[in-house]
């Protein structure tokens, strides 16, 4: 796709459509905007509505971790669109992605499955606003049993 191409047209190519913020889970706001940049809390992954659920090298698969990861970044992507009043344009830079990955101790592909995420962000925000820093951890469990957790940080404006 053309450098020049909106993140709508982007997003619309890809078939893709932005979510609604989830409620939260628990005592915490889905995002906190502080000067340029805004930190999304963590995103656990869904499938039909509901918990992702599920451990890498357990019962799920890498490529399977994947598509959960990218679920997660659609879901972020909604989160910060309702930050930016909607205009993704406004999105700078995607800074930092945090990835938990609910995998057993012999586990060790944690970056592949967090790949699902970087990869759509780079897709629609293009190589220069959606590469990103990014860590990538094994945890021993995810809020809800979920496979996946991801969180994110902006630089907008």
């Amino acid at each position: 796709m053309p450098a020049d191409t909106t993140i709508a047209a982007r997003l619309q190519a890809l078939s893709i459509t932005l979510p609604p913020v989830a409620v939260p889970a628990a005592a915490y706001v889905p995002f906190v905007r502080t000067g340029d940049l805004v930190f999304l809390s963590g995103h656990i992954a869904r499938k039909d509505g509901k918990p992702w659920v599920g451990q890498l090298g357990r019962d799920v698969d890498t490529a399977t971790g994947a598509q959960a990861a990218r679920a997660v970044a659609i879901d972020l992507m909604g989160t910060l669109a309702a930050a930016l009043d909607s205009d993704l344009e406004r999105v700078v830079r995607i800074v930092k992605v945090m990835s938990l990955v609910n995998s057993t101790p012999s586990f060790t592909d944690h970056h592949l499955v967090t790949n699902g995420c970087s990869q759509l962000l780079v897709e629609v925000f293009g190589a220069e606003r959606g590469a990103h820093a990014r860590s990538a951890f094994g945890v021993a469990q995810i809020p809800m049993g979920a496979c996946v957790e991801i969180e994110l940080v902006a630089q907008v404006r």
